[in-house]
C-alpha cells in the first residue's frame, strides 16, 4: 500500500504548495483512490508536479462535508471523467464555525450524478469500508470545537454525523484512513482496532499539557502506528512524539509505504 499526500498544512517540498486542508492519493487493493481534495485546486496542481494522474483515479472518497476536504471537488470531477466519489448522506448538511461562517460543501454539486451517497456502512469494494460509526458511545468526548449545523433555521452543536472513515483490508493489515477524526481519534482506536491510522487527529487547539500526554500515552499503548497531519497541529505534534514511538508526521509530497 502505498500513500502520498498531495496537500495538507505543512510541506516537505517548497516547490509544493501547502494549505490548511487535506488530500491523500491512494494506492491499494488494485485500486487508485483519491481520499478528499482539500481547500482549493492545489491538491490538483501538485499531484501533477508529483507526476500524479487524477484521471487514472478509480475511486474517491470525501471523508466529511467540511471545505478544507472537499473544496477541490469540483477540479477533481472536471479532471476524472469516470470515478465515483462516496461522501456520507448528510455532507451536504450547511455546516458552520460558530453561526456566521460558512465551512460546507459547494450546495450547487450536490446533483452532481457522479456522487454516490452512502450511509452508517457501506463496501465500496473489496477490502474497502467506509463507516461513520455514528451510535457508538465515545469514551472520550471532546466536544464540537465550537462547529456546528444548521437545522430549522437554528444553530445546533455539530455532532460529525457526516464524518466516515475508510477501512482498507490488504496483506493481513488493517489500515484507516481519518480526515479529521471530529468523533475522536482515541475512540476511533477502540472502534476499530487498526494496525496503521492515517490521518488528523483534531488536536490543533489543545494546550500541551498533562492531559494531552495522557492522551498520547493511550493512543501509544494501543498498539497502532500513526501517520498523523493536518489538524494535529505541529506542536501539538512534537509534543507527543515524547510519549509515543509508533508516531510519524505526514506533510505535502511526502509518501509512505505500509
Amino acid at each position: 500500500m502505498k500513500i502520498t499526500a498531495l496537500v495538507e498544512n505543512t510541506t516537505s517540498d517548497e516547490s509544493l504548495g501547502k494549505e490548511h486542508g487535506l488530500s491523500l492519493w491512494i494506492e491499494a487493493l488494485g485500486h487508485h483512490i483519491l481520499f478528499d481534495m482539500g481547500q482549493t485546486d492545489l491538491f490538483a496542481r501538485n499531484a501533477a508536479l508529483l507526476g500524479i494522474d487524477l484521471a487514472a483515479a478509480d475511486l474517491a472518497v470525501l471523508s466529511h462535508g467540511h471545505y478544507d476536504h472537499g473544496g477541490g471537488l469540483a477540479k477533481f470531477l472536471e479532471l476524472n471523467q469516470t470515478a465515483p466519489v462516496y461522501l456520507n448522506q448528510h455532507a451536504f448538511e450547511p455546516h458552520y464555525h460558530g453561526s456566521e461562517r460558512y465551512i460546507g460543501l459547494d450546495p450547487a454539486l450536490a446533483s452532481s450524478p457522479r456522487l454516490h451517497f452512502v450511509g452508517d456502512t457501506a463496501e465500496i469494494a473489496p477490502g474497502l469500508t467506509l463507516s461513520t460509526c455514528n451510535g457508538r458511545p465515545k469514551e472520550k468526548d471532546l466536544g464540537c470545537f465550537g462547529l456546528t449545523v444548521e437545522e430549522g433555521g437554528a444553530f445546533r452543536p455539530e455532532d460529525f454525523r457526516h464524518e466516515h472513515y475508510l477501512m482498507i483490508e490488504e496483506n493481513g493489515k488493517r489500515v484507516l484512513i481519518s480526515g479529521c477524526s471530529h468523533k475522536g481519534i482515541l475512540n476511533l482506536v477502540d472502534w476499530f482496532h487498526p494496525d496503521v491510522l492515517v490521518g488528523g487527529f483534531h488536536f490543533n487547539t489543545l494546550p500541551l499539557d498533562d492531559t494531552l500526554a495522557g492522551y498520547a500515552r493511550e493512543l501509544s499503548a494501543s498498539g497502532t502506528r500513526f501517520y498523523t497531519c493536518h489538524c494535529t497541529g505541529r506542536k501539538q505534534y512534537a509534543f507527543m512524539k515524547d510519549y509515543m514511538d509508533r508516531l510519524a508526521y505526514l506533510s505535502t509530497g511526502q509518501t509512505i509505504l505500509i
